[in-house]
């Protein structure tokens, strides 16, 4: 799953952080978010509600250092996905 979060990185398919992920949801341009499972509560809970009101599935599988690794970033918690052809892919990915 990583790798696939670090191509639509290099294909400039995400975005990364809370308040960056919250605002591109709004506008309707987030398909999935890719929360770390290792985020404070009080992220996890903002990210998880905002992501029910806009009804947008959250993957919550992997640590921030994952994430982090995935991206080549530190400290990474949260990151959008804004393709839907890599959102399948996560989505399948996460059902195996």
């Amino acid at each position: 799953m990583d790798k696939t979060i670090g191509l639509a990185y290099r294909a400039r398919k995400v975005v990364l952080g809370t308040e960056n992920t919250i605002e591109h949801l709004r506008k309707k341009k987030v398909f999935v978010i890719i929360l770390a499972n290792d985020a404070s509560l009080l992220t996890q809970k903002k990210i998880k509600d905002k992501a029910k009101t806009y009804d947008t599935p959250v993957i919550d599988d992997l640590s921030a250092f994952q994430l982090s690794n995935a991206v080549g970033k530190n400290d990474i918690k949260v990151i959008g996905i804004t393709d839907q052809g890599f959102t399948r892919l996560l989505m399948d990915q996460k059902r195996k």
